[in-house]
């Protein structure tokens, strides 16, 4: 397949292409934009969280007459909530992982000239986009975006009337998150069907990148439970605008009895976390395959337990689809099912700390380059135990009862989900920055950016713990009518603080990130001298990725500071260096990997 195979235009090269890694900057750069948005609320409601009687100009010029005064309404401030929500979990971590890494990495790293269908992977992302203009265009809806939680509960998400927020800005959330659904069943189906029959020769799956195991398993479970959701929101259209009561039962609104009969918001609940579970390992998984990539590269040393890091993905993803009960276990459930919902939850533990303990393993007297991609793959390794540990308590559901709703929940999958996520994300694009940009981003700027981060994300996060424990509930616009947590009120002043400093840090980031592509140094071939073949295409962009022959593979990814002299009399087979690409051929004697 030649380079030359069509001229490309500026529409056709840069708008509505075909080509994988294309489209996934466009991914990224959507779900950057969409992330600085989610960020610009959080840094907002957290202002009212921590000065609830304050009044601020910047809230009186973004939010209008969603506002009194410069103080920011109940109302708007479950919208902000709300809408948060929904962008970092579906529009920016997912996006963001899947949609960019997924993209850019599974035709380079098992050796094919693109995606199995380069239209559909166009349609995933232009759904993708379309999607996220309807949920931008929800918060400007006279009545205000939607406001019933990122979980969207019936029934405030079912009856237009309940709130402000029940109106229209729920229909386009629906509208959008459907859309949605289907751009990311299309770009899993793609991502699957690309790994099964597109791998070049030698490229046995005992021999592809961890990321690509991550990736690829990401994709099954995205496929299995995604339409589940969907089924959930199209039953929720339904109620809103058919008379139906699948969810819906015995409702009075204002003293009218309402005429719905026989449904259950529990059925809602189970619909919903079938997919919502799954989707903190839709989001974690490939973060976790980008850090195996990156903890091996920058430790020189072999991944320690390749083969039980694929075994924990299988069993992680597994696990997932049984697990969604921990998020119920005060709907009232029977307490024997709560038992065996607690079962699997902690039984999940296994192979998440299988994957920990192999990360820190093979950071064991590794050679370690301490870059922004390598720490921020460290960190990634210290949110995830730490918020992983609190999730021991949220699955008991003896334990859970205690802390459901509270600020130690937002805590606990903020880390282990949010900030493990992010991590994970910015690890990958400092390291495959080159790959896509052909430049170098600037190492300095991105120390900053780490340390910044890491030190708010724990700032944030890591109080909130214990004013969760002390009883604080999620979601309250103020805690001024609650006199038992007038102690706490200084504790949230200190976690707002932290959360200012830590978005307007992320400033850092885009700066680095956008400089760069423009005045960034050139990037040589490999510039972290790693064995994947992705480092073996071009610097300069060329459809179909290779010239002429895919180069076939003879090796797994991660032979680093390998012995291969089988004399033993300390000949040099490696020329000096401590690595050997996929693509060199098996020395005389040695012994595969």
């Amino acid at each position: 397949m030649s380079e030359h195979h069509h001229k490309e235009t500026f529409v056709t090269k840069y708008i509505f292409s075909t080509d994988h890694k294309m489209i996934s900057k466009q991914f990224l750069v959507t779900g950057m934009f969409m992330g600085i948005i989610g960020v610009f609320m959080s840094m907002l409601f957290r202002m009212q969280i921590a000065w609830p009687e304050k009044s601020f100009s910047i809230i009186e010029a973004f939010l209008g007459h969603h506002q009194t005064d410069g103080i920011m309404n109940p109302d708007m401030y479950l919208a902000l909530v709300t809408i948060h929500g929904t962008i970092m979990v579906f529009f920016v971590l997912t996006a963001g992982l899947s949609g960019t890494f997924s993209n850019l990495l599974i035709p380079l790293q098992i050796g094919a000239r693109d995606m199995a269908s380069g239209f559909l992977n166009m349609v995933s992302y232009w759904l993708f986009f379309l999607s996220s203009i309807i949920m931008v265009i929800s918060l400007f809806v006279e009545a205000g975006p939607a406001s019933a939680g990122w979980t969207i509960y019936p029934p405030l998400s079912a009856l237009p009337q309940a709130i402000p927020g029940s109106g229209a800005g729920m229909t386009l959330w629906l509208v959008s998150m459907a859309i949605f659904i289907a751009s990311s069943l299309i770009g899993s189906l793609n991502y699957i069907v690309t790994v099964l029959n597109l791998r070049t020769k030698g490229m046995k799956m005992t021999r592809l990148p961890l990321t690509m195991w991550a990736f690829f398993i990401t994709a099954i479970i995205g496929v299995v439970s995604f339409p589940v959701l969907l089924s959930a929101a199209l039953l929720l259209i339904f109620d809103r605008s058919f008379g139906t009561s699948f969810y819906l039962s015995d409702i009075f609104i204002s003293g009218e009895v309402l005429h719905y009969q026989g449904g259950s918001p529990v059925l809602f609940e189970h619909l919903f976390w079938f997919l919502g579970h799954p989707e903190v390992y839709i989001v974690l998984l490939p973060a976790l395959g980008l850090t195996s990539e990156i903890i091996s590269t920058h430790s020189r040393k072999p991944i320690f337990g390749y083969r039980a890091m694929i075994g924990s993905i299988m069993a992680i993803a597994f696990l997932s689809t049984i697990v969604w009960g921990h998020h119920m276990f005060i709907s009232g459930m029977n307490p024997f099912l709560g038992s065996v919902f607690t079962f699997t939850t902690v039984l999940i533990a296994i192979p998440s700390a299988v994957k920990a303990f192999n990360y820190i393993t093979t950071l064991w007297k590794g050679n370690l380059q301490l870059n922004p991609a390598m720490l921020f793959s460290i960190g990634l390794v210290s949110t995830f135990v730490t918020g992983g540990l609190t999730g021991l308590v949220l699955g008991d559901s003896a334990l859970d009862i205690n802390v459901h709703d509270t600020y130690f929940v937002v805590a606990h999958f903020h880390l282990v989900m949010g900030v493990s996520a992010i991590f994970g994300m910015f690890a990958g694009v400092y390291h495959w920055f080159p790959k896509m940009y052909g430049k170098m981003m600037n190492k300095t700027m991105g120390y900053w950016h780490f340390w910044i981060s890491i030190i708010c994300a724990y700032g944030v996060f890591w109080p909130m713990h214990f004013i969760g424990l002390a009883g604080l509930p999620r979601r309250y616009y103020t805690n001024t009518n609650f006199p038992m947590f007038d102690d706490l009120a200084d504790v949230n002043v200190v976690i707002t603080i932290f959360a200012l400093v830590g978005g307007l840090g992320q400033i850092i980031f885009l700066a680095n990130f956008f400089i760069s592509i423009y005045r960034g140094k050139n990037a040589t071939q490999n510039p972290w001298n790693s064995n994947t073949i992705e480092w073996t295409t071009p610097v300069e962009h060329i459809h179909g990725n290779w010239h002429g022959k895919i180069p076939e593979v003879h090796r797994w990814p991660y032979d680093y500071s390998k012995r291969v002299d089988p004399k033993d009399d300390d000949s040099d087979y490696l020329g000096g260096k401590d690595f050997i690409p996929q693509v060199v051929p098996l020395y005389d004697g040695e012994e595969p990997s």
